[in-house]
């Protein structure tokens, strides 16, 4: 069964190529979604797949991209709603 979350990585994630790593995680994990930089300096992450592969999406937040220091992150678990095709950056 597929899951759904929503991420908020706060700290240092703008300016440090963390859309383009997480966008390279993600494909390689095999989810679905977008990543995108928001106006307070976070990242906003919406994902679906397979719960162990979201599970290590949210593990790797954690640390983040080399440049990257991670203050903060929150999760929001839901159920995949499947209107993706990929996983993309989207600028705002």
């Amino acid at each position: 069964m597929e899951k759904r979350i929503e991420v908020k990585v706060y700290g240092r994630v703008q300016g440090v190529f963390f859309r383009a790593y997480t966008e390279d995680v993600a494909k390689s994990l095999g989810v679905k979604g977008f990543v995108r930089n928001e106006p307070d300096g976070s990242v906003y992450i919406v994902a679906e797949g397979e719960e162990e592969k979201l599970k290590k999406l949210v593990e790797w937040c954690h640390k983040g991209s080399p440049g990257a220091m991670v203050k903060k992150v929150d999760v929001n678990w839901g159920t995949a709603t499947g209107e993706f095709k990929n996983f993309t950056i989207r600028y705002t």
